[in-house]
């Protein structure tokens, strides 16, 4: 697995939170993926004010701690504003920074982002070009994804 560090501009995420943790996420009790259907089945992209692109932004954020704790994911899209914040939904900020980006081998998403994010998460600290900050990682979810059992995702892992 091979990485590249990436300067990357702060931006503002809108849309739909859950607090979860990778211990949960391994359970019948998991949240990302019904946050998931919920997003996609309510059509949730096109209701976001103020987008930048078509991409789906997921961000992990407001750790407790490291990947073993509690945080907050986000599932939404980048905006130049976050006035008019839609009802049940909320803005998030991604810091400026230095970033660890991973691309995802192409498959179905609900197999290749976890198995990602498990090769990540047990990389040596030196692995990544950085210690980790556990401030916000995010996954972008452009063009690549359009088909969800061939999709490929860059996620973006906040380094030092």
């Amino acid at each position: 697995m091979t990485s590249r560090v990436a300067q990357q501009d702060g931006f503002t995420v809108v849309g739909i939170t859950a607090r979860t943790s990778n211990a949960r996420e391994a359970t019948a009790d998991a949240v990302i993926g019904k946050q998931w259907t919920r997003f996609m089945q309510e059509g949730l992209l096109v209701k976001i004010p103020n987008r930048v692109d078509h991409s789906i932004v997921a961000v992990y954020t407001d750790y407790a701690g490291d990947h073993n704790g509690n945080y907050t994911f986000v599932l939404g899209a980048k905006v130049s504003s976050s006035a008019n914040v839609p009802e049940g939904m909320a803005a998030r900020k991604v810091p400026a920074g230095r970033y660890a980006v991973f691309t995802s081998e192409k498959g179905p998403g609900p197999r290749v982002v976890p198995e990602l994010w498990m090769k990540i998460n047990s990389l040596p600290k030196s692995a990544t070009g950085g210690d980790r900050l556990y401030r916000a990682d995010f996954e972008i979810y452009d063009e690549r994804a359009a088909d969800p059992e061939s999709l490929q995702v860059d996620v973006y892992v906040g380094i030092r």
